[in-house]
């Protein structure tokens, strides 16, 4: 089994919402004629980092981004991997992705588990509780938010349950690009899973976006690689290469978690 992805690695209105939409729109018709199997959308897309005007800007129970993807799912007869948005509750504000399937139902809804200080996330999102597991074309996968990655305990957890390829989204900042490309492959090493890891692209007035989204191989090999502009980045997944990996070094069954 294959599967072709395309990563929307776009740049992002700040706190602006209506545009974003708009934007996405836009770039979700250019993937499909990718001939994509799964479109993926960068962190935070409809509002980036206005982290102080949350409380206006965030959509009331991701309802208005869960429609959209809704339909551009069923429209084009793809999977979106919704990148993250600024979901608002009544327990307060997370960082949520959204995973939408070919025909327009909602498979997955997963809170950012870890809270980025030095961004200041930590006052004004809710951490979330629940893992990032989900599974479609019945092959299991697993999702996770920018700062995650740096916790390689919480991608195997997933693995350890079955995860064969890992999505991640992300806004990762331009000075910690290094940082960026050596957790990604280093996450698909360990997990001998594919990543497929979306950045955005462009600035707001805190911070330059690294881009350079990635599509990694079991093997740590990289399938493609982004710029730093905005672009459409494609990549096929070949599930044969999983099993090749994990039974040319069993990582999982040589490990010992009663020792850790």
């Amino acid at each position: 089994m294959k599967w072709k992805i395309a990563c929307i690695q776009m740049d992002i209105a700040f706190g602006q919402p209506d545009i974003n939409y708009q934007h996405a729109e836009q770039w979700l018709e250019k993937a499909v004629s990718k001939e994509a199997d799964i479109v993926i959308l960068p962190e935070l897309w409809t509002t980036g980092y206005d982290l102080t005007r949350l409380n206006e800007i965030a959509d009331e129970g991701a309802e208005q981004t869960i429609g959209f993807l809704k339909n551009m799912a069923i429209k084009h007869q793809i999977h979106i991997i919704g990148g993250s948005v600024a979901k608002k509750t009544q327990e307060g504000i997370y960082n949520t992705m959204v995973i939408i399937d070919k025909d327009g139902n909602l498979v997955k809804e997963y809170d950012k588990l870890h809270l980025f200080q030095l961004m200041d996330e930590h006052h004004f999102l809710q951490p979330g509780e629940n893992d990032g597991l989900f599974t479609l074309d019945e092959k299991i996968c697993a999702g996770f938010i920018c700062y995650d990655i740096r916790f390689p305990e919480w991608q195997r957890a997933h693995t350890a349950r079955g995860a064969e390829v890992l999505f991640i989204t992300a806004e990762w900042p331009k000075p910690r690009l290094d940082h960026w490309r050596a957790l990604l492959i280093s996450r698909a090493i360990e997990n001998q899973a594919y990543v497929v890891a979306v950045n955005r692209s462009g600035s707001d007035s805190n911070n330059v976006f690294a881009g350079h989204s990635m599509i990694i191989d079991p093997w740590g090999h990289i399938v493609s690689e982004a710029g730093e502009e905005s672009e459409i980045l494609t990549g096929t997944l070949d599930f044969k290469k999983i099993s090749e990996a994990r039974n040319k070094i069993p990582v999982f069954e040589d490990r010992r978690p009663d020792h850790y």
